[in-house]
């Protein structure tokens, strides 16, 4: 056999387990990426980023607890740590933003502009030229790809997410990660750890299927899915999915299905909310370019000239 010493379930989970470590390890760098170039987090719903990092601490300890697999147990606390660095990114732009916003409001109700005050220069202070926001915006439109484009990175990117996962879990294999004999220390059902684990683990996946809707609710009030990265969610799509692939792969045991039910329902719950983002990400962006909404960006560029 080509892989000694470790059984298929244990060579399909650690693989599964590898692409969905991978695919969370790179979840942050889209959403991050666009949270810099906008220096804006208010895409994000921080109601989303709370709930998410609670499920993921009861997840992290009803894994300990539980004891299941090992890659199971290192996701939830890379999440933790994902998580972490998410929130901090957009408090640290929120409050950014909250601090020019009163900066503004207190310089233009400080200056008032004269009526001896030239026509010319009154024009071109509110000319487009002048004005930073309207070059952040004409600069971001520039810059932003077509559809085809986009949708062309996804496929490459979850694509290499795949490629790198596999053949990170085969290095370790081939470096003697899975040379020490296996060993089940999962703890009692009945016993108070067991119980412990169980309870953090629905609390998990209740905090999971509930995570999304705060974000699912601002899309849809502003009708827009502006300021989120559709990779963020693609990644996230295929650490759910790889994600429970491995949970379900490591061992088809009743008692450890059972066992391992609630992080199931947390992660291949999600599918069906993420799928719904996917589909406000579609009408949003369609209604954005529809020709009414570009001819009225164009009518009111020449307005503000």
């Amino acid at each position: 056999m080509v892989l000694q010493g470790v059984s298929v379930n244990e060579a399909l989970s650690g693989i599964f387990g590898s692409v969905s470590l991978t695919a969370w390890i790179c979840l942050l760098i889209p959403q991050l990426i666009a949270n810099y170039k906008a220096k804006s987090a208010e895409g994000l719903s921080m109601g989303f980023l709370a709930i998410w990092l609670f499920g993921d601490v009861t997840n992290l300890g009803g894994a300990l607890v539980t004891g299941l697999a090992p890659t199971a147990t290192a996701l939830a606390g890379y999440f933790c740590i994902s998580d972490l660095i998410l929130i901090s990114q957009c408090l640290y732009y929120n409050v950014r933003t909250a601090r020019f916003a009163r900066r503004e409001r207190r310089s233009s109700g400080d200056t008032e502009i004269s009526e001896d005050e030239p026509l010319l220069r009154r024009n071109s202070t509110n000319s487009p030229q002048s004005n930073p926001d309207a070059i952040k915006r004409n600069a971001a439109s520039e810059a932003k790809p077509t559809k085809t484009s986009a949708w062309l990175n996804n496929t490459l990117a979850l694509c290499a997410i795949y490629i790198v996962g596999a053949a990170g879990w085969f290095v370790s294999y081939r470096a003697g990660a899975f040379d020490r004999p296996g060993h089940e220390n999962g703890s009692d059902p009945d016993s108070a750890a067991g119980i412990s684990g169980m309870v953090l683990g629905y609390a998990s996946a209740l905090c999971y299927l509930c995570a999304r809707i705060p974000q699912i609710v601002k899309n849809y009030r502003e009708k827009s899915c502006e300021g989120l990265a559709l990779l963020f969610f693609l990644f996230s799509l295929t650490g759910n999915l790889t994600y429970g692939a491995s949970v379900f792969s490591y061992s088809q045991d009743p008692s450890y299905l059972l066992k391992a039910t609630p992080w199931l329902i947390g992660s291949l719950g999600t599918v069906v909310e993420d799928g719904i983002i996917f589909y406000q990400f579609s009408i949003y962006t369609q209604k954005q370019q529809t020709p009414e909404n570009r001819s009225d960006g164009v009518v009111g560029a020449h307005e503000s000239v």
